[in-house]
């Protein structure tokens, strides 16, 4: 039996863990926290490409989240700009991971240990963990974050790039919110559009994917636009410690806080300030942009973030990590060389992320957009249109 190693046990690892099982591989996941990842980014919108990809590798997509049936548009004052239909399941990042996870054999997931490395060998790899343990595979996949310590090994001068602004997101128990929001924008995938900032907004599933009404949540992004230097200011906490990526939640300094809440009552309408009021504790994440030119070479590959980061307007990270997997173990089942396997798996799967990086970049720079006369009270946006029809939609 060929054996694995995934560096990286979130969902792009354990997508990829799944598919490599299914064509009888023996497949080891090393993921580097010491406890089950969970809570993670939210929410998660879901394409049928995304559901037929679960099913494919035998993962039921019962009760997977929660149905909308349109998006709206509303302008400053809580009222709909426009509304289109657009039938789509949005669940969160714990219901796909669990779902991965409990696919996954205790046995062979190993938390608390992370690759820094690898090295090539003839038709083997060998995946270097942080406390220098080296496990020997024919294949070797990092699927480690858009950090990666696998890609900066492969592809040392690409490296994430600041977009320019940030998300900030929020989670809002839905029976904590007023009968109006209740029964207006919590039904529906909304969007507040005005220059300089991108609002929008789902119901996914309570906790324990809990899809009663009355037990879910409401997730709320906020992608806004921040120079360099109040960038580097908010992700260094009241110790002057500055973190170069991200900053953990709890860290996040007060007056940055303040200073998001006295924006947000600015700039945001009734509905969408409601939620975030009451919403559990925000956090924000940079968006860093990575498009990695091969995706696999001699034993070695990548997967997910680690080999592109698709800014998440788009709504494609999950989705474009099952295209990994399921396309990495396609290519392994049809060549008889794994370096053969890698290299059309590369070939199609680099095309297919660049289309979705480029797109997603695209739709990023519409919150830049500023129309004659202003565009304050979210009216006025040339792009609405787009965004509300194409945000978080496949890309092909």
């Amino acid at each position: 039996m060929k054996k694995a190693v995934i560096c990286g046990g979130s969902i792009g690892g354990l997508f990829a863990a799944a598919a490599l099982r299914k064509s009888g591989w023996q497949v080891d996941v090393f993921e580097r926290t010491v406890i089950e990842l969970s809570g993670r980014g939210a929410g998660i919108v879901t394409h049928d490409v995304l559901i037929d990809a679960l099913k494919s590798i035998d993962i039921t997509t019962d009760d997977l989240g929660v149905f909308v049936k349109d998006r709206t548009a509303y302008d400053k004052s809580g009222n709909e700009v426009l509304r289109l239909p657009f039938p789509q399941i949005v669940t969160s990042w714990d219901r796909i991971h669990s779902l991965l996870r409990a696919s996954h054999p205790n046995e062979h997931h190993h938390l608390g240990r992370s690759a820094i490395g690898f090295r090539q060998e003839q038709n083997k790899a060998v995946a270097i963990l942080d406390d220098k343990t080296e496990i020997e595979a024919d294949l070797v996949i990092g699927a480690d974050g858009f950090g990666s310590n696998i890609r900066a090994q492969m592809l040392p001068d690409i490296k994430p790039i600041s977009s320019g602004y940030v998300v900030w997101r929020a989670l809002a128990n839905e029976s904590d919110l007023s009968e109006e929001v209740r029964s207006d924008v919590f039904k529906t995938f909304g969007f507040f559009v005005p220059t300089g900032s991108q609002i929008i907004g789902y119901p996914i599933a309570g906790s324990g994917n809990d899809l009663r009404e009355g037990h879910r949540r409401y997730n709320f992004v906020w992608y806004i636009g921040v120079e360099r230097a109040e960038l580097k200011d908010m992700l260094t906490d009241d110790n002057g410690k500055y973190y170069s990526v991200s900053i953990p939640p709890p860290l996040v300094r007060d007056d940055v806080m303040k200073r998001f809440t006295e924006t947000a009552h600015q700039i945001l309408p009734a509905n969408f300030a409601e939620i975030l009021e009451k919403s559990e504790m925000p956090f924000f994440t940079p968006i860093y942009d990575h498009h990695s030119p091969v995706m696999g070479a001699g034993n070695v590959g990548l997967v997910g973030d680690a080999a592109c980061v698709a800014r998440p307007h788009v709504g494609m990270g999950v989705t474009k990590a099952a295209c990994d997997a399921l396309c990495l173990a396609r290519s392994l089942d049809s060549y008889s060389t794994i370096p053969d396997a890698l290299e059309a798996y590369s070939e199609e799967r680099v095309a297919a992320s660049a289309r979705a990086h480029y797109r997603a970049r695209d739709l990023g720079a519409t919150i830049f957009v500023e129309p004659e006369g202003g565009n304050e009270d979210g009216r006025s946006n040339p792009n609405l249109h787009e965004i509300v029809s194409t945000t978080a939609t496949i890309v092909n």
